[in-house]
């Protein structure tokens, strides 16, 4: 994988989990506010899966390069 390439997957990386984390946040409040009186566990928790969901993202995208697509099998 060349450095260019490498650094445009981190940098996909890093906007994925800026939206999905500041997402997760932004409902963690809502709920937070309008169904569990204002307690911290629901943006603890929607925060939380935010980020793992851009952690999954990243590890797939990451790993992408070394992935056989079906196509390039049928090709073999």
């Amino acid at each position: 994988m060349s450095e260019k390439e490498l650094g445009k997957k981190l940098d996909r990386c890093l906007a994925d989990g800026v939206v999905k984390l500041g997402t997760g946040l932004g409902l963690g409040i809502v709920f937070s506010v309008l169904f569990f009186k204002r307690r911290t566990w629901p943006i603890t928790l929607f925060s939380g899966a935010g980020l793992g969901m851009a952690y999954a993202n990243c590890q797939h995208d990451l790993r992408s390069h070394y992935l056989l697509h079906t196509s390039e099998q049928q090709e073999q």
